[in-house]
């Protein structure tokens, strides 16, 4: 049995977080109440439509309050930081929220894409950015960017992802979905994205195709594999000559450097 004042919290907690299902604690005024309801519902729904800008302006009203409400009542967040809700939210749409037949099908996804750049702007470590990710390894301070020889020959050596890019791939076109584009099947083909921070400390978000994402993977996987060796991997994943991919292979691994998406060689 819980000491009489932790029956109180939690039983005001529990109306805070769903009134209409908990009773408030007898003894409370209600018009005290109504104002603590408010107060942190409104914060929370606050931070998420910032967080979340697309999404909300997809949803109604309605549909957007009772999406937010059910998220404050059901989702246990763990995250001590405020910031934390937005991944906590993202948590909850893949994991709890399930398919309503009011929900757009792509809303997990988009939600994921919307939080990636908030993640990617406050990184300190560069982990595993969740859902669909398939490269977030490595740290991202800036004494790993010193490992990197910023000219250093890009088929000669080891290319250098940053470990401020993390690689995506979506069932859904997320970058392009707003008010006047909203799918309603997956695409045929995945979508391909790599969001990076660049060394002006600014997010960016590049799509890209199937064969570069596959030769970020490489690099992440075979760190110590030079930019020709990557380029013969995909080579003979596709069944051509390693030959005819050097010179579109270079092209790719330049422009992957101009966007600080690759900041180097290994040194």
């Amino acid at each position: 049995m819980r000491p009489g004042f932790q029956q109180l919290q939690y039983a005001f907690t529990a109306h805070l977080r769903d009134p209409e299902a908990q009773p408030g604690p007898a003894g409370i005024e209600e018009r005290r109440l109504r104002v603590y309801r408010e107060l942190f519902y409104n914060n929370v729904e606050g931070f998420l439509a910032n967080a979340f800008p697309v999404i909300r302006q997809l949803l109604v009203d309605a549909d957007w309050h009772r999406l937010v409400r059910d998220f404050y009542a059901r989702h246990q967040c763990r995250d001590p930081l405020f910031n934390g809700i937005a991944e906590e939210f993202v948590r909850y749409l893949q994991d709890e929220r399930g398919a309503p037949p009011e929900d757009p099908p792509f809303l997990p996804e988009l939600a994921h894409y919307e939080w990636v750049e908030l993640a990617l702007s406050i990184a300190e470590d560069a982990g595993d950015p969740g859902l669909v990710a398939v490269d977030a390894s490595a740290r991202t301070d800036e004494a790993e960017r010193e490992l990197a020889d910023p000219n250093g020959d890009l088929l000669a050596a080891p290319p250098y992802v940053s470990p401020l890019a993390w690689t995506l791939g979506y069932d859904y076109p997320v970058h392009r979905i707003g008010p006047q584009f909203q799918p309603t099947e997956p695409g045929g083909e995945t979508t391909w994205l790599v969001v990076y921070r660049n060394r002006q400390d600014e997010v960016r978000f590049l799509e890209i195709n199937a064969v570069t994402a596959r030769l970020l993977a490489l690099a992440a996987e075979q760190p110590r594999a030079s930019g020709r060796e990557l380029i013969a991997t995909i080579a003979a994943e596709l069944g051509v000559a390693a030959e005819t991919l050097i010179t579109p292979g270079l092209t790719m691994l330049q422009g992957l450097r101009e966007r600080d998406v690759i900041v180097g060689t290994r040194r």
